[in-house]
């Protein structure tokens, strides 16, 4: 309620405020009020409360409350700076002490602090201070206050169980396994500890109520629940609980080895086949408005192509594309992210007229592009570096960084790119008299050389591949697999501004198709947030499971 309207509001920084504080050896709190034009009264627009340290408990009473006033301006800064507010607290030597002249250091230096805030300090009696006294206390133990206010349910659910009923009937008799009967409730004793015994009409509920307190582990929630009542298998039904916990599904991340295997692209034997494609960027604007980089980079033999672009729109892309058709011609496949520029009906379309093979990456998990990921890494440093003088001028340096990635030795390949596309050594400038004895040499030899560099550049990236894959799996395991129908919830890809404490995952989804490589297509069930339809991978799924009976 504290929390809510219409207690808690909005702030507005046209509002009549106070900032009321209070502390303690245990803690500090404060409240940030405004005065509501509706009702004329004073509302919480933000709480805040903290304990002190060790060093801090050994302050006097005054340095503590004066502690609390510095403590809450610089947390509600930004709504205070600029504006006339006051100063509440139940101290009144702390408006004396800020206006003396010798001040112990540490005050002197909160006192400064202040000189930036336009305030004034109000003295109000600490029985009309108990709304901010409670935020700076030590806190009571809300799990036996809930306790004490159960056992009544407790008592009537055990009165129609018909195990309890059994057990109360054997122990009129005899002691039976450390149960006893007090004032008509079932305890039992447990490493020297009197538990309630829970009814099983009633355990799904006291487990569900006690890990929602924290929305803690299975670890403290088992833990808490030990220290009052007894649940046979009680580690079990705390798993299942949180196991359907819808907060703790949507918001916690995924533990232990990370799910899905490294599953290497198919390549083919020869050059063109499939290009790798990405934008970088936005990077700074130049004079010719140019403000991102396509980069592009064969599959096969590395070679890449670097073109500076004012936009991320399809039609550049395709302008891109159909330049370099004109040299290379079309390739039979395109990988890429799911970027509009790649997800538009015009690509969608260029692709259908020019029968190339798109395929586009799952959302958020880049290493599915990694060649172009990685070769993306080295045009921004190389860039940077080149244009470190003009930074405006980057883009008059894309085609000598071209030209230097191709010439390049690739030890995944072991030669350069351009020598596995062409056949011939790239002339880089400053040639000498023996080039024009080798290039007779290189010209006959061009054929046969081709051919020999082209297997011995496949057998190069399988064994790298292999060994890429052992160490990568290393670290993994076998995905959980999903079947269509599935409900389950997505993980959250993408973190902006303000979005920090934002759930980690969506849900819920339902599997619509199952795809290779462990990915699948999912659609939104229901009203909430996240795509309404989407590709992801088992890596980024969690089941959405059933609560079931125990």
């Amino acid at each position: 309620m504290l929390a809510e309207k219409p207690v808690l509001r909005i702030y507005n920084p046209n509002y009549e405020t106070e900032l009321h504080t209070d502390a303690s050896l245990e803690g500090y709190g404060a409240i940030l009020m405004q005065k509501s034009p509706d009702d004329k009264n004073f509302h919480p627009t933000y709480y805040m409360s903290k304990k002190t340290t060790d060093a801090e408990k050994k302050y006097s009473s005054y340095e503590l409350e004066a502690l609390a006033v510095i403590e809450a301006v610089k947390k509600f800064r930004v709504y205070l700076l600029g504006i006339p507010f006051k100063i509440v607290t139940d101290c009144s030597a702390l408006e004396k002490t800020m206006q003396k002249k010798d001040l112990v250091t540490r005050v002197a230096r909160w006192a400064l602090l202040l000189e930036e805030f336009d305030y004034v300090i109000e003295h109000r009696s600490g029985t009309r201070m108990t709304h901010v006294d409670a935020l700076s206390r030590s806190p009571i133990d809300i799990f036996c206050i809930s306790f004490d206010n159960i056992l009544p349910r407790l008592k009537s659910a055990q009165d129609n169980d018909n195990e309890v009923k059994a057990i109360r009937e054997l122990l009129r008799i005899s002691a039976y396994e450390n149960y006893c009967d007090r004032n008509g409730i079932l305890y039992k004793f447990v490493e020297g500890k009197e538990l309630v015994v829970v009814p099983d009409s009633m355990q799904t509920e006291i487990i569900r109520n006690a890990h929602e307190r924290g929305h803690t582990g299975v670890k403290y929630t088992e833990k808490h629940l030990q220290d009052y009542y007894y649940i046979p298998k009680l580690r079990q039904k705390v798993e299942k609980i949180i196991s359907n916990c819808v907060h703790c599904i949507l918001i916690n991340q995924k533990r232990g080895k990370k799910e899905d295997l490294l599953h290497p692209l198919q390549k083919e034997d020869t050059p063109l086949h499939t290009y790798h494609i990405d934008h970088l960027g936005p990077l700074e604007s130049t004079n010719k408005n140019y403000k991102y980089v396509l980069a592009i980079i064969d599959a096969f033999t590395k070679f890449v192509w670097i073109y500076p672009t004012k936009s991320t729109t399809s039609a550049e892309v395709i302008a891109k594309l159909d330049i370099q058709k004109a040299v290379f011609g079309s390739p039979f496949q395109i990988i890429s992210d799911r970027g509009t520029a790649f997800t538009s009906g015009d690509f969608a379309d260029y692709c259908a007229k020019e029968e190339i093979k798109h395929h586009a990456i799952t959302t958020g998990l880049p290493r599915a592009n990694g060649q172009i990921e990685r070769i993306n890494q080295t045009i921004i440093s190389v860039l940077s570096k080149l244009s470190l003088e003009n930074p405006n001028k980057w883009y008059k340096f894309t085609n000598e960084l071209q030209q230097t990635i191709n010439s390049t030795y690739q030890r995944s390949i072991d030669t350069t790119p351009f020598e596995l596309l062409f056949g011939t050594k790239m002339n880089i400038g400053g040639l000498d008299k023996l080039k024009e004895l080798v290039e007779a040499e290189f010209q006959a030899n061009f054929e046969a050389q081709r051919e020999e560099l082209r297997k011995h550049a496949k057998q190069q990236i399988f064994k790298i591949q292999e060994e890429n894959r052992k160490t990568y799996n290393l670290r993994r395991r076998e995905p959980k697999s999903y079947r269509v129908g599935d409900l389950v919830a997505i993980k959250r890809t993408q973190f902006g501004p303000n979005l920090k404490l934002k759930p980690k995952y969506f849900g819920p989804y339902s599997i619509t198709r199952a795809k290779g490589g462990n990915t699948y297509d999912v659609v939104k069930e229901g009203n909430h947030e996240g795509p309404n339809f989407t590709t992801t991978c088992a890596e980024y799924l969690k089941p959405w499971n059933t609560m079931l009976e125990l």
